[in-house]
Formats: structure tokens, C-alpha cells, sequence
């Protein structure tokens, strides 16, 4: 068969259902691939919009969202969106065109290094040269771009190659399952936690998942360990918690700082260092930490634990309930009181509304399952501070690339998603005129 239609194949093989893209020259085989199978092409009005798209399907459903352009300009414009990927940790599969390897009659023209320019924001950059690989390329891309810790994969397609015929075969994906934590590092984590007087849960976005939350809601009843959220781990553990000291906002003299100020051990689960910086809450080198997470730790001069549990955080958590001692905290819940009061007090109405007004606004217009996207700017502050969230990945917020132009992209996916729930892009005058053209996008595809 034609090369680019076992690529589409391997595609479906995948499970994937949507691709987000535009059409060009070099891709055009591609696109007749797509034409005539079950995976449903979503054309954007620009390939950065695409690259957001199929970072939020990642981000919410765990599979890497795939987008996919032209050579040359195509491929740069897909560029913010796959970065964005891999600092956040979403996973994601980019695949480009290119000029013919054998015949090119174009020179130069549009012709750049794309393999080059995407393997420092990428796990893995390549290209198909010999079209008897395609399959296999494909299938380690998506399971380079799914394990943890997820990110961004490109793959470039020569357009020789594409329309090249091959009698490779489809590579199915082959089942795998994350390893349980090590005993003996539960029980060191166990023991400096019951050996500590303010111990205090730091939830981030690798911990933004659903089997998590569940785990996590038992784990601080059992206990009594009180947690707080990072921007990208809002909603981890619903703010109706008695044990949610809510959500980072500014960096520095934040309400939620006093809680951080007063542990002296801080449990981390899903961080990376480039959500919140370490030294924003450790920049004394007073706190001992502990690494709860799918993958090691990356650290810093002021982000060296103590003790890492490397494996699935659910069965983490799990363990680690079994052996910590619950606390009687007499400072967390007088935190929790007053972080309340000061956040969700009552707000006199004022014309301009102010920022606090307009997150009250927000939250009581959505249900607790609603989805809010924001962009970037610092209304993002605002919403990180005020606007309680209860459920997984119902606030999608960027805090790692923190780029304009993700907002209305990401609310886009999140509706196509999830039909029946209300999703709200929050954008700046920035991020608006940076993503205005995919209004045109979401009435199309009826996302409005």
C-alpha cells in the first residue's frame, strides 16, 4: 500500500479519532489518506491553533493529540503549540511535511532543517527516509510521547516517501502498565511523615488526573494532611475539601503562602520544576521534600528531596495511607478559615467589575463540572487565586510555556470533548487578536 496510507493506518491502530492542521503541497498524500478513513480532520485558520488543539486532547485525555502542516512556514507556525506540549506535559505527536528526498525540483525554496529546529522542544524529532519503517516509527512515537513524564514527538513525512508504496505491515500497540512504588521508599516516606509536626501536600499538573483525585480525596481524610495546589493542579482535590488551602496565585506574599511558610515537609506529587518555581517556596533550603511521581525528579539547588517515590501515584497514595499515623493539625485548619474568608468573602459591586467581581461571576455561572481555558496575562493571576475548582482538569491553565494565543484552541478540544458541559475561554485583547481567526474554527465545527 501507499506509504502515507499505512501511516493513517498506524494512526487508527493508535486509537486516534481527530487531527488538527493545515492542508499543503508536501502533505497533500497525507491529507487523501485521512480522506478516506475513520479519523476526522479538523482544519484550523492557522497551524499554532492546531498545536494547542492537540495539546489540550493530550492534556485531558491522555492520549497524544496529533497535528500535523506543511514543510518550511507550516512547520515554524507549529511551533509554540508543541512547545507548549512539552513543558506542560501533554502528550503529542506533530507531523510535518517536506520536500522529495530523490527528485526535488524546488532547490531550496521553503526547504529548512524541520527535524533540527524541533528537537530541543520535542522528546524526539525524526524523519521517514525508508517507507518500510513508517509503522514502526509512528508506534514509538506515541509510546515515547504517552510515558511519563508525557511530551511532544514530531515526525516528518517526505512527500516521496508518502507516495511511495511499501508492504510493511501495521504494529499493533502492545499493552503496558506503570510500575508500582518501591516498599522501602514508602516506608521512608512514610516515616518522615509521621515524623513531622506540618506536613502539607503540594498537588501540580502530572497529579491532574481522575484515578489521582479519588485516591488523593481518601488519602487526606484518612490522615488529616492538609493540601495545596499549584496553577496547572487546580481541582486535584475539590476546594470543598476541608483539606484544600486552594491554589498558588502571585509568587510572592500570597494568602496561600502562609501554609507553605508553616510546613516543614512538603509532599510533592505530579511537580516539575517549571510550574512553580522551588525557590519561591524553599528559598530558605528549610523544608524537607518528598518526590511522589511517575518519573524522578529534575532538580534544582532548591528542589532536592529527601526521599522520591517513583511510580503510579495512585497506588502511592494508596500505600502510603496504610502507614501514616493521622494528624492532629491545629494550624492548617485556622489557615484554611482565613484563606476562605479572604477569597470567597462577600464583593461589592463595582463598575468597571472588578477582577475578583468577574472570577465571582465565572464560578457562579458554571457548574462544579463546567471547563474554564484561560490564556495568558495577569487576569490568570486572578483566577488562580479566586475561582474554586472541584474536579480534574476543569481549569486549564498554562504556567510552563505561558504563551498568548492557547485560550480559545484549548476551550475548542475541551467542548469537542465534552459536549454536554459549558466551557468558557477566558482571553486577553493579547491572546484574542493572536486566536480571534478560530472563531471562524469553532462555528464551523459547531464548537459555539
Amino acid at each position: 500500500m501507499k506509504t502515507s496510507d499505512l501511516l493513517v493506518r498506524q494512526l487508527e491502530e493508535e486509537g486516534v479519532r481527530h487531527v488538527f492542521g493545515l492542508p499543503g503541497e508536501e502533505n497533500l498524500s497525507f491529507l487523501e489518506s485521512l480522506r478516506t478513513s475513520r479519523i476526522t480532520v479538523h482544519i484550523t485558520r492557522h497551524e499554532q491553533a492546531a498545536a494547542f488543539q492537540a495539546a489540550a486532547y493530550g492534556r485531558l485525555t491522555g492520549k497524544a493529540g496529533v497535528c500535523f502542516s506543511t514543510l518550511g512556514p507550516g512547520a515554524t507556525n507549529l511551533v509554540t503549540g508543541i512547545a507548549h506540549a512539552q513543558l506542560i506535559g501533554a502528550p503529542l505527536i506533530a507531523i510535518t511535511g517536506q520536500k522529495a528526498l530523490r527528485d526535488n525540483r524546488q532547490a531550496r525554496f521553503q526547504l529548512i532543517d524541520v527535524v533540527d529546529l524541533m528537537s530541543p522542544i520535542t522528546k524526539r524529532s525524526t524523519s521517514v527516509a525508508d517507507p518500510g519503517t513508517v509503522a514502526t516509527v509512528v508506534r514509538n512515537a506515541f509510546k515515547l510521547a504517552e510515558a511519563e513524564r508525557p511530551g511532544a514527538v514530531h515526525i516528518e513525512l517526505p512527500e516521496d516517501v508518502a507516495e511511495s508504496m511499501t508492504d510493511a505491515a501495521i504494529q499493533p500497540p502492545g499493552a503496558s502498565r506503570r510500575p508500582s512504588p518501591d516498599r522501602k521508599a514508602i516506608a521512608l516516606a512514610a516515616g518522615l511523615i509521621n515524623g513531622a509536626h506540618n506536613p502539607l501536600v503540594l498537588l501540580s499538573g502530572g497529579a491532574n488526573r481522575n484515578l489521582i483525585s479519588g485516591e488523593l480525596n481518601a488519602f487526606v481524610e484518612k490522615t488529616g494532611i492538609y493540601a495545596l495546589h499549584t496553577q496547572m493542579g487546580k481541582g486535584v482535590l475539590s476546594d470543598a475539601s476541608e483539606h484544600s488551602l486552594f491554589s498558588t496565585g502571585v509568587h510572592r506574599r500570597d494568602y496561600v503562602s502562609c501554609g507553605l511558610d508553616r510546613a516543614d515537609l512538603v509532599i510533592t506529587m505530579g511537580y516539575n520544576i517549571v510550574e512553580y518555581p522551588p525557590y519561591v517556596w524553599n528559598g530558605k533550603l528549610d523544608k524537607k521534600i518528598i518526590h511522589i511521581d511517575f518519573s524522578e525528579a529534575e532538580l534544582d539547588k532548591y528542589y532536592n528531596p529527601v526521599i522520591e517515590v517513583t511510580g503510579d501515584i495512585s497506588t502511592s497514595l494508596r500505600l502510603l495511607g496504610l502507614e501514616v499515623t493521622r494528624k492532629k493539625n491545629e494550624v492548617y485548619p485556622a489557615i484554611r478559615a482565613f484563606l476562605d474568608k479572604k477569597l470567597s468573602g462577600p464583593i461589592e459591586p463595582k463598575f468597571p467589575p472588578t477582577p475578583r467581581e468577574v472570577v465571582r461571576h465565572v464560578r457562579d455561572a458554571l457548574a462544579e463540572d463546567d471547563i474554564v481555558a484561560l490564556d495568558n496575562g495577569i487576569y490568570k493571576l486572578w483566577f488562580c487565586r479566586l475561582y474554586k475548582t472541584y474536579r480534574p482538569n476543569t481549569f486549564l491553565v498554562d504556567n510552563a510555556l505561558a504563551s498568548m494565543g492557547g485560550g480559545l484552541p484549548s476551550a475548542m478540544t475541551a467542548k469537542m470533548l465534552n459536549p454536554h458541559r459549558k466551557v468558557l475561554a477566558v482571553v486577553g485583547d493579547g491572546g484574542f487578536m493572536m486566536s480571534a481567526q478560530e472563531l471562524e474554527t469553532a462555528i464551523r465545527y459547531k464548537f459555539l
